[in-house]
């Protein structure tokens, strides 16, 4: 990506170091350093306002990135981000469809495949997070829609919230929980019906 040494080359020309701008942009010095580095990219809201302060159009100030941001919506990294998703889900109704009668039929053993399933979903859960993370898929989307003339109506931010990485170990912990409540009451039903 082609902005951070923009971001660099435009605060230089204002004479700004990085905590300057930082302050402007109601930021941390470290976000702009991130930035800079093309660690991180802006979201659309940093963008606008980078563009207000250095006095470039919003066209101007992500020249070049666009058509990289579109390659990236639409690479296999999202590909391979929603195979990571449906792996996690097929786990989830894995653990909960056979824990119960794993149990009734080899007792505490049945902890082994639970926790082999809850290393996957893990695994699962981090692949998925580090592909978002490094791609900032969701910035991209953001600002792609912004440029396209559009914005993103309020179901499709909160699908863009929701898939933020802060939220994949939460996800995936609230699942093992529905799944080992749903592995309990085919244990429970088990019993109760077939007498074991």
């Amino acid at each position: 990506m082609e902005l951070g040494k923009r971001i660099k080359e435009l605060r230089k020309t204002l004479n700004w170091n990085q905590d300057e701008l930082a302050e402007k942009m109601f930021v941390s010095r470290q976000t702009i350093s991130s930035w800079e580095n093309d660690k991180s990219y802006p979201d659309i809201q940093s963008l606008l306002l980078l563009s207000n302060l250095f006095d470039v159009s919003l066209d101007q100030l992500v020249k070049g990135d666009v058509e990289k941001m579109q390659k990236i919506i639409n690479d296999d990294d999202v590909k391979n981000l929603k195979f990571y998703w449906k792996m996690q889900l097929a786990l989830v109704i894995i653990f909960a469809l056979s824990f119960g009668p794993l149990f009734l039929l080899i007792g505490l053993w049945s902890l082994i495949p639970a926790l082999i399933i809850a290393a996957l979903l893990m695994y699962f859960a981090t692949k998925a997070n580090q592909i978002s993370k490094y791609n900032d898929i969701s910035t991209y989307k953001e600002i792609v829609t912004f440029l396209n003339g559009k914005t993103l109506d309020e179901a499709s931010k909160q699908q863009e919230i929701g898939k933020r990485p802060y939220q994949t170990a939460l996800v995936t912990i609230c699942s093992g929980l529905i799944a080992g409540a749903i592995s309990l009451a085919v244990v429970f039903v088990t019993k109760r019906y077939l007498g074991m």
